[in-house]
């Protein structure tokens, strides 16, 4: 019997919704884990908390510059040397204000880069890779937000959007391999990073409760996987709505 522990690399892993996936994995079974992030600090609080909970999984910690190219194909090619990774999750991201996007072109710009093309780099630096050994699941979270754009947030959408339609081409392009493309769409998640949505009296998901989605989706073979599954009636009745009946509407 194989006692192989599974190789789990997080990219974005002091997001709070990663964390919590993290945590998941490594009380299912030990876990070989590689945390990469900005916020080195950060990162070994979370790998200490992860091996208390998982005393026989091993956890390492790894900077990273999430947006020069050739910095994300150094780190990339440095985990892939060390073995084949079974599970890739990209979980990074931010979501600044809106009118503030709209009147800072520098701000707008590193929203689509970090949301948009940040993600897609490295999921395209590790899907050769798996290609080459022909398995391992490559996750990456997008948003209820790309689904359709809307004037509240459309530049934060418009990069998810951006992933969702990458992912889309990348699940065409392994659809006949045992590699797994997995599109993780989450509603208005409870997280720092929309802090200021709850003080607006946003009704938010929990993190444990989006993470507890992720991961048993994953586990199931699921290629999209709304958190919570609500969300994939609620947006698809919001891509259906005319745009006369929509452009009406103050979302």
């Amino acid at each position: 019997m194989s006692t192989k522990k599974q190789r789990i690399v997080i990219i974005g892993a002091t997001s709070l919704i990663a964390e919590h996936c993290a945590r998941l994995w490594v009380m299912q079974a030990s876990s070989d884990m590689i945390l990469v992030g900005r916020d080195s600090a950060r990162m070994e609080q979370i790998a200490t908390d992860l091996k208390v909970r998982s005393p026989g999984s091993q956890i390492k910690c790894m900077q990273a510059d999430f947006i020069a190219a050739d910095k994300i194909t150094e780190l990339v090619a440095s985990i892939k040397n060390e073995g084949a990774v079974d599970i890739v999750l990209i979980a990074h991201g931010s979501l600044p204000d809106q009118q503030k996007c709209q009147q800072d072109l520098l701000l707008c710009q590193d929203t689509l880069l970090i949301n948009g093309l940040s993600p897609v780099l490295f999921a395209e630096a590790f899907a050769t890779s798996m290609q080459k050994a022909n398995r391992g699941t490559l996750a990456i979270i997008g948003s209820v937000a790309g689904d359709r754009g809307r004037k509240s947030n459309y530049i934060y959408g418009s990069a998810k959007g951006l992933v969702s339609r990458y992912v889309q081409g990348m699940q065409h392009r392994f659809a006949n391999t045992r590699v797994k493309i997995v599109l993780i769409k989450p509603g208005p998640t409870d997280t720092p990073m929309t802090s200021h949505l709850k003080q607006q009296g946003a009704k938010l998901a929990s993190a444990e409760e989006v993470a507890l989605h992720i991961v048993n989706g994953i586990s199931k073979g699921a290629l999209t996987i709304y958190a919570p599954p609500i969300w994939k009636l609620i947006m698809m009745i919001v891509r259906h709505i005319p745009a006369f009946l929509f452009n009406r509407l103050n979302i």
